[in-house]
């Protein structure tokens, strides 16, 4: 019988650890979930978690990262599908905002995450998220729609409001009702941006 290579034996490994994470975070939170979970549900020792991860705050952000991978996905498909750059940009950021209702990345990315690994703002996956967003922002003023506006300042902004209004939602009494009032209230904000069209 043929070995698979040492690479994909090593993604393997890594692949099923972060299954097994994931499913414990979600289902029981980062606190309650322990280490014998992951290795017992994933068919594996402490020792071969250590390697790959280091710890279980290793292990967290590697969930993140596939959970902020997947993320991304789905808003480029949203994006992509609206009929117009401008509502691209909005559908994106309102569907990011909806996102915080969903069980799985309400309580991994936004209660546990920053609980265990500080400010969402300074995770790694931050700074990719306000390039693509100033690029965003310089097509639109590229092609006349928003206002003259600085790119990155505004990226920053944009993305600093869209995060708060997760996390708010995430910790809300309430997140419905919450995310319908975040949602309407971003909007209003973001239309902002455009340019006035003269009447005719």
């Amino acid at each position: 019988m043929a070995h698979k290579p040492r690479k994909e034996m090593i993604a393997e490994t890594r692949g099923k650890l972060v299954a097994a994470a994931r499913q414990a975070f979600a289902s029981k939170g980062y606190a309650n979930a322990s280490m014998d979970d992951f290795t017992a549900e994933a068919g594996l020792t402490r020792g071969a978690l250590y390697h790959h991860f280091g710890d279980k705050k290793g292990l967290l952000q590697a969930v993140i990262g596939e959970i902020d991978a997947e993320m991304s996905d789905r808003l480029c498909a949203i994006s992509s599908k609206a009929p117009t750059a401008w509502q691209g940009f909005v559908d994106e950021f309102t569907a990011y905002i909806e996102m915080a209702l969903e069980p799985e990345i309400q309580r991994i990315m936004l209660l546990d995450g920053p609980a265990v690994l500080g400010d969402p703002s300074q995770w790694q996956n931050q700074s990719a998220c306000i390039r693509t967003t100033t690029a965003s922002i310089q097509r639109l003023v590229d092609e006349g729609i928003v206002l003259p506006v600085d790119a990155e300042a505004t990226a920053r902004l944009v993305n600093g409001a869209s995060l708060s209004a997760a996390l708010w939602i995430a910790s809300a009494d309430d997140p419905e009702a919450a995310s319908r009032k975040a949602v309407a209230a971003f909007n209003v904000l973001v239309s902002g941006l455009l340019k006035k069209r003269k009447q005719e």
